[in-house]
């Protein structure tokens, strides 16, 4: 895989699917060997939904610099490039976190009905959630650091 190639909403899928079947795995095995509630405190999801805010920050702050529009300074292409990083690393890392502590909310649906399984069960799903927020606002970063190709450009050839 082309680590320069647009992150594709199937990749992110699969890792979310993946990460789910752990989180849920993880509640079972638990449950089954402790006898205990997998605990998911509830700043895991204000730490989230915050880098998810963050990032939104960026990109809108980042736009108009990066499409250079008249009044702007443009941004220089080592911030650019390490932008776009940025935003490769979020959608990723945020689809791995989406998919665990979703994986946690469904595996704390048969312990809702205790005070400590609902409180995990909205914890990990606002944490999810957040999550969602963080791949949602990395993806729009990715896409704003894009560079149009132009009719003349294309990928390479390979004949010098």
């Amino acid at each position: 895989m082309d680590p320069m190639q647009p992150t594709r909403i199937r990749l992110l899928v699969g890792v979310a699917l993946i990460t789910a079947a752990v989180g849920w795995g993880v509640v079972q095995v638990v449950d089954a060997w402790l006898g205990r509630i997998v605990p998911v405190p509830w700043l895991a999801a204000a730490a989230l939904w915050l880098l998810a805010g963050a990032v939104a920050w960026w990109a809108v702050t980042s736009r108009p610099r990066l499409q250079r529009r008249p009044g702007t300074k443009p941004m220089p292409p080592l911030v650019a490039a390490r932008t776009a990083a940025l935003g490769m690393a979020g959608s990723r890392i945020g689809a791995l976190v989406m998919g665990f502590y979703a994986g946690i909310a469904i595996g704390m649906i048969s312990s809702i009905g205790t005070p400590t399984g609902i409180q995990t069960f909205w914890a990990a799903t606002l944490a999810s959630v957040g999550s969602l927020g963080l791949v949602a606002a990395s993806l729009w970063l990715e896409h704003l650091c894009r560079i149009p190709l132009g009719p003349s450009d294309g990928p390479p050839t390979g004949r010098g």
